[in-house]
């Protein structure tokens, strides 16, 4: 129980505390068009990544960051600040003063920037993964869910374009925060969130299937813990997704669940073999993971204790956690994660590690790209902010977009040099 407790914790944190947000004021999320939209990405047609390693990987990707340019009030947000960080203060190293003892390569972001999400997507392409899980508080009214809602929602317009999948992990905890400030019970509540998620997304043939079926995880259950309940919350949809509870959760999904998924933990590989070896194959669909490390900046940022530590020891941790995974026989890998800053799992590029985390997944995965094409993909996207306004220079930019997609890569290569 220590391993789930500890886990809900960190999230309890995260989600819905209002710690340097919007509290519980209804929020109109802003217009976050920071740049001018590129013209359509659709004149040359994404193609698939070859890969020699056939286990689809998927990468948990947190949608919740803010600039001042972005948030309601017009401040960073708070999971940049946590309880006392400020990023309009530059550090003696040149780096913002953020909330995580790491740094992107891009500095701290908005996640609903069209540049930022299309140099995401295009290196998750170019590192052999198939698409995203995204962390996700549903459609109510209450702290900063609209804005992760439309967040997400900036995410999955862009993500057929790249050639990728999404597919969401439902955060069931939010819901005690729309029952006690929206006065909406939890089950009323959820079936709105699915009523979304079916009439938005499961329909996409870009959104992840198993058998048929939309795939959702929830990260618990943490509200919703009778079997019957959930029966409700799932009676109005169509289709009945392919639900997956978080690890030793699935006693509260009942006849709805499917299976469940692993996260990172204080004992690390330990828990990543029990699952394998037992707990998984007795649940049915079930999910590996892999992850750098961990170390979350709870306690210098002001939202409670250090939970632990998990050495990345270089790339070695992800490593062995990959190798794990790759014998798990599990249906698909999710890597954890893409950008949880606060907690120090982001596999995304950093100034501390570079590509390298990615650089291993690319390994993993067998695709025939390294280093040069991630770096390419990062020239790309200092060029959008650099020349944004600059007609002639984004017509030439959306070009060497498209034939990234395309996997052109020389000819990507030739326009992106080309400009100074």
């Amino acid at each position: 129980m220590y391993r789930f407790l500890v886990i809900v914790a960190a999230f309890g944190l995260l989600m819905g505390c209002g710690k340097g947000g919007s509290g519980n004021k209804p929020i109109t999320p802003p217009d976050t068009t920071t740049t001018k939209p590129p013209p359509d990405t659709t004149t040359i047609g994404a193609k698939p990544v070859v890969k020699t390693n056939s286990q689809k990987v998927y990468v948990h990707y947190l949608p919740w960051f803010e600039t001042p340019a972005t948030s309601p009030d017009g401040k960073w947000g708070q999971h940049w600040t946590m309880a006392n960080e400020n990023p309009d203060v530059i550090l003696a190293n040149g780096r913002r003063q953020i909330a995580s003892y790491f740094y992107p390569m891009t500095g701290p972001y908005a996640s609903s920037d069209r540049d930022i999400l299309d140099y995401q997507l295009l290196l998750m392409k170019y590192a052999g993964i198939d698409g995203v899980i995204v962390d996700w508080n549903g459609t109510h009214n209450v702290y900063d869910y609209p804005l992760i809602k439309r967040n997400t929602d900036s995410l999955f317009k862009r993500v057929p374009y790249a050639g990728l999948q999404f597919s969401i992990c439902y955060e069931d905890a939010q819901l005690a925060n729309v029952r006690s400030i929206a006065n909406i019970d939890s089950v009323t509540a959820a079936q709105q969130d699915m009523a979304y998620l079916q009439s938005a997304y499961f329909g996409s043939s870009s959104y992840v299937k198993i058998s048929g079926q939309p795939l959702l995880l929830c990260f618990g259950p943490q509200v919703i813990k009778d079997p019957s309940a959930w029966q409700k919350v799932f009676s109005q949809l169509s289709t009945k997704p392919k639900f997956l509870s978080l690890e030793y959760a699935d006693g509260a999904t009942g006849s709805s669940g499917s299976g469940e998924f692993v996260w990172v933990d204080a004992t690390n590989t330990t828990n990543l073999e029990n699952f394998y070896s037992s707990r998984g194959p007795s649940v049915g669909t079930y999910f590996a993971g892999a992850y750098p490390g961990f170390m979350d900046f709870y306690k210098p940022g002001g939202w409670g204790n250090t939970l632990f530590l998990i050495d990345y020891n270089t790339t070695g941790t992800l490593q062995t956690t990959l190798n794990l995974a790759k014998t798990s026989n599990a249906a698909g890998l999710q890597l954890i994660t893409w950008n949880d800053y606060g907690e120090g799992t982001m596999i995304e590029p950093t100034l501390d590690y570079s590509f390298s985390f990615l650089q291993t997944i690319q390994k993993y995965t067998g695709v025939s790209y390294s280093i040069t094409e991630l770096q390419l993909i990062y020239k790309w996207y200092t060029l959008r902010k650099k020349y944004a306004g600059n007609t002639a220079t984004e017509a030439q930019l959306t070009s060497a977009y498209n034939y990234l997609v395309s996997l052109q890569v020389t000819k990507a290569t030739t326009i992106i040099n080309g400009i100074n």
